[in-house]
């Protein structure tokens, strides 16, 4: 089956020029840095030990932040490389005030690109986060006996399924694995299942968080949203921002000052969130507008990357989505970590697990229409705060997923 994957991402390479055009005029690419995922490198490869992470994107790398601020700090590495598929997550690493760490974009997996990766690179370990499995790198990689380690692990039910209908090649690859840390038990049940030979349920890093972390915003727009009875829908899908844009026209007969921040998971789709919602005759700001914000905007619209953490900051009653929509959820941690309330549709497979201990908390509710989504917002709005008892709650687990997993990574290493 090796084979067969080899001769579809070879037939992916040929095609690669124009999906590479495409996206670029879609503005995903950089169009600067694209022939990195060609081994054409814009980095230079420093003396010494190189560890290398990757992971897909935004929030695969973001949960592994506290670990690189630790790897940071040890004399025996020299150089941390980081490597990701998407647009937005470089934006993220090169914001980080990491002086070790590199952001490169990830080469397309032919056998001939990801040997020539290694070469180049030659790092000493590899840590692969979430569920960025890429046969032939992998392949590769133990070939050179460079140790391999699967971080935050997330195999979910259909992933599964997919990979047991070749499982001579999912033993083949997953056996290649020195260690796998799970982010819940039902992915290191799957793990063992597919070939994996040490695995280790240690709870997901998206719990931990950074230590240097500074809360940014414009002070006269958190003056603004502070003055007002605030909402978020965060990581929002098509037709989920039409949902909010009802929520929204409900609530105000109750709360004529309602502001609603709606965060698309896509910020390019951002223009046409607005003639939506505009067509609703609704009043809508862009949140990286260089015009000021009106008294009477009633929904803010993020169209920039890196202010999640800030609106989470301030605005405690979230919509998350991605789960009105059969698309399995969005990770709802980060919002919880800044003391936030999440509300959340039906569809949340890929985080069973984390919904479940959310729901034990009362940190998180389901809400399968609008009616379920204002009552338990006119709920939210009257009671008392208690963020800061979540978030001790919460840094206690993330501290002990973090130390545990710094511990495995030091074994590796």
């Amino acid at each position: 089956m090796l084979i067969v994957y080899r001769i579809l991402i070879n037939f992916v390479f040929i095609l690669s020029p124009i999906i590479l055009i495409v996206r670029l005029l879609q503005k995903k690419e950089d169009f600067s840095r694209f022939k990195e995922k060609f081994c054409f490198f814009s980095k230079k490869r420093k003396n010494g030990k190189i560890v290398w992470f990757h992971g897909a994107s935004v929030g695969e790398l973001q949960s592994v932040v506290p670990i690189l601020e630790i790897l940071e700090k040890n004399k025996k590495i020299h150089q941390i490389l980081i490597t990701s598929n998407t647009l937005s997550s470089a934006k993220i690493i090169q914001k980080l005030k990491l002086r070790k760490v590199i952001h490169q974009f990830y080469p397309i997996d032919t056998n001939f690109l990801s040997k020539k990766f290694i070469d180049y690179w030659k790092p000493s370990s590899v840590f692969f986060i979430d569920s960025e499995i890429w046969p032939n790198m992998i392949k590769n990689l133990k070939i050179q006996n460079i140790p391999i380690m699967l971080l935050n692990g997330r195999i979910t039910k259909k992933t599964f399924k997919k990979w047991r209908l070749f499982p001579k090649l999912s033993k083949k690859i997953f056996s290649n694995f020195d260690s796998c840390l799970a982010s819940s038990k039902e992915s290191n049940n799957y793990l063992k299942k597919l070939g994996a030979k040490k695995t280790k349920y240690v709870g997901n890093l998206k719990f931990t968080q950074s230590e240097n972390e500074k809360i940014t915003i414009d002070k006269k727009l958190k003056n603004i949203i502070i003055s007002r009875k605030t909402w978020c829908a965060s990581s929002t899908h098509n037709s989920e921002e039409i949902f909010c844009a009802k929520i929204h026209i409900q609530l105000k007969k109750k709360y004529p000052n309602l502001l609603t921040i709606i965060i698309p998971r896509h910020i390019e789709r951002a223009a046409s969130i607005v003639n939506e919602l505009n067509d609703m005759n609704l009043k809508t700001h862009l949140f990286d507008s260089k015009d000021e914000m009106k008294s009477d905007a009633e929904i803010i619209i993020v169209n920039s990357y890196g202010k999640t953490k800030s609106i989470y900051n301030i605005c405690k009653n979230i919509f998350l989505g991605g789960s009105l929509v059969n698309h399995g959820g969005q990770n709802p941690l980060e919002a919880t970590r800044y003391g936030c309330n999440i509300l959340h549709g039906p569809h949340i497979s890929n985080f069973k697990e984390i919904y479940k201990f959310l729901k034990m908390k009362k940190i998180s509710y389901q809400t399968n229409n609008e009616l379920k989504t204002i009552n338990k917002l006119y709920q939210l709005f009257k009671r008392k705060n208690s963020s800061l008892k979540k978030q001790r709650q919460l840094s206690l687990i993330g501290k002990k997923i973090l130390n545990f997993t710094c511990k495995e990574i030091d074994l590796l290493l």
